[in-house]
């Protein structure tokens, strides 16, 4: 999912990967909200929340809401500077550190429902943080290696897309047309899906784990990190047992 790039990324490559992803985005997101009241997965709704806190004049919340959008941006700016400087030694292997990082994160804010979430180290505002760092990292490292097909963690821009797209099946009628423009709804459709999925399972597993929920994205992106090398495996022993007969 991860490792092909250029002319040998196929449709179904970033199919995979936006189900995986955004799975663990909607997940992200829907813990961030019931355990740390605050939204993970963008900043759209940071800046409305910032411009709000001003007008109120409570430059604490300013301060925080502005944080909150760096720490997203910084995750970007890591997740890029991460994948320049591997791809230039294992360009097949650009993608392990940001996600490593990534898992690395999660794991500690889902550690963190074990003390608690209280202290000044452990306060909500930095728990935060470190999920919109880590959300930065994804949605970073996706964008890049999809070539800017894939988004997981942006549903306003998808449906944007999406709603043109679906408009475009009433005038578009050549075959290889529209087999291009089903193709994107379909892309579009599993991310949406995907994420309301991971945000629906999330939830309910939040009533009984906290945040130790996010167990549940560390898990789907070691599943991503292993999958190519699993395939590859896999297609190895098939081989052999054929050259066997």
């Amino acid at each position: 999912m991860f490792r092909h790039s250029g002319k040998g990324r196929t449709y179904l490559h970033n199919l995979k990967l936006a189900s995986i992803l955004s799975g663990v985005a909607g997940t992200v997101n829907i813990v961030g909200v019931l355990g740390l009241n605050t939204l993970t997965t963008n900043i759209t709704g940071h800046f409305a929340f910032l411009s709000e806190e001003f007008f109120l004049k409570d430059y604490n919340m300013v301060f925080i809401y502005f944080i909150y959008v760096l720490f997203f941006l910084f995750g970007a700016f890591v997740s890029n500077t991460l994948t320049e400087l591997v791809s230039k030694h294992k360009p097949n292997a650009s993608y392990v550190l940001p996600i490593s990082v990534e898992i690395g994160v999660l794991l500690i804010v889902s550690c963190s429902g074990l003390l608690d979430i209280h202290q000044v180290i452990l306060s909500p505002v930095l728990l935060s943080c470190a999920l919109l760092f880590a959300m930065g990292l994804q949605n970073s490292l996706v964008t890049r290696v999809s070539k800017s097909v894939v988004r997981t963690t942006h549903l306003t821009g998808l449906f944007t897309d999406l709603g043109i797209e679906l408009s475009q099946l009433f005038f578009y009628k050549g075959v290889t047309e529209r087999k291009k423009l089903n193709r994107s709804i379909l892309l579009k459709g599993a991310i949406i899906g995907c994420f309301f999925s991971g945000g629906l399972l999330g939830g309910f597993a939040f009533l009984s784990l906290g945040v130790k929920t996010l167990f549940i994205p560390v898990t789907l992106l070691l599943f991503a990190l292993w999958y190519d090398r699993l395939l590859l495996r896999f297609y190895n022993i098939k081989r052999r047992l054929r050259n066997h007969r």
